[in-house]
């Protein structure tokens, strides 16, 4: 699937549809299994959804001043506050849930002299993905290519990747859109099937053929359920850092807002070990989600903040979302 501007990227956006009115996990009266605890510990109970019940999601990491991930907390250790007021969990999961991945790889002309490397480390990332997850490759020049559409085979994956090669100019915005608007279609059937969603997206500069606006995108990306971990590839030559500053800027933002991270380095050599960062994060979240105690359907943003009871320690996890609305 090719987007390229103007014409056929215009036509995708409409057939894709409105962005969703709040980001928001529809609970089933269904009990949800543990997946592959990810350090020892109690058992985990089932969790027991209510139907008709919606319940705000939330990915949360925690890290102590060492930068360590803390994967040993028990659901009484965490207070989650929506614009200032406390509100109680219904839903608690120390374990790695499915995850459905977005993997966008930046093939503008000025990735000529990296290319090579930034494949070899996108793949060792893809490597591991495991057999409940999903992965989807994403090329983004100044069009919008989907190599290779959800699947868990790393021979499929590792092609995409391989597949890309350099030319153009950079529509990351419009890259990131996209993606956002396919992981939406990633649909669960039943409990089992939730996925957490992230994208990874590794670009090396400022976008400069985009037909979507960044505040178009930051405003999708904050009423998603995704996660966006951004990877900057600096320029070397200093004189070009400048003109690096706005990408820098917008990879900050999109990161902070989804409670993602974002990762800035000149040497390609370290991307193996950022996109190693990465997967270490995803498999040391923790999932959780309550029944808001607001009952206003106003459709504003609310305000997250998520608190552990454990010295020494911080958290991460998106800076909102967007609460129901009366239609």
């Amino acid at each position: 699937m090719r987007i390229s501007a103007p014409a056929t990227f215009v036509l995708a956006i409409a057939l894709l549809g409105a962005p969703p009115d709040h980001a928001r996990l529809a609970a089933q009266a269904v009990p949800v299994a543990p997946v592959a605890p990810l350090a020892p510990g109690q058992p985990e109970t089932n969790q027991v959804f209510r139907a008709g019940v919606e319940l705000v999601s939330l990915n949360v990491t925690v890290i102590d001043n060492q930068g360590h991930y803390v994967t040993d907390l028990g659901q009484e250790l965490f207070s989650v506050f929506e614009d200032g007021a406390k509100q109680e969990l219904s839903y608690f999961n120390r374990t790695n849930l499915p995850i459905a991945l977005s993997l966008l790889i930046d093939s503008s002309a000025s990735m000529e002299q990296r290319m090579e490397n930034a494949q070899e480390a996108a793949t060792g990332f893809a490597a591991r993905i495991r057999p409940q997850d999903l992965a989807q490759v994403v090329d983004f020049d100044s069009r919008v290519e989907i190599r290779q559409t959800f699947t868990n085979k790393l021979d499929e994956l590792e092609r995409a990747i391989r597949s890309t090669s350099p030319g153009g100019s950079t529509a990351l915005h419009n890259a990131v859109y996209i993606s956002l608007k396919e992981l939406a279609k990633v649909k669960a059937k039943n409990p089992e099937e939730i996925r957490r969603q992230a994208i990874v997206v590794l670009s090396d500069g400022e976008d400069t053929s985009s037909l979507v606006s960044f505040e178009e995108v930051l405003e999708l990306a904050k009423r998603s359920e995704t996660a966006i971990y951004t990877i900057g590839l600096q320029p070397r030559e200093t004189t070009a850092l400048r003109g690096f500053r706005e990408a820098e800027y917008v990879l900050r933002q999109l990161a902070q807002e989804t409670g993602g991270r974002a990762f800035f380095t000149q040497k390609v050599e370290e991307l193996k070990d950022v996109y190693g960062q990465i997967t270490d994060e995803l498999s040391s979240q923790y999932s959780m989600g309550y029944s808001s105690r607001n009952p206003r359907r106003d459709g504003a943003f609310r305000r997250l903040v998520v608190q552990v009871a454990r010295p020494n320690t911080t958290t991460r996890t998106k800076r909102g979302y967007y609460g129901p609305t009366s239609h």
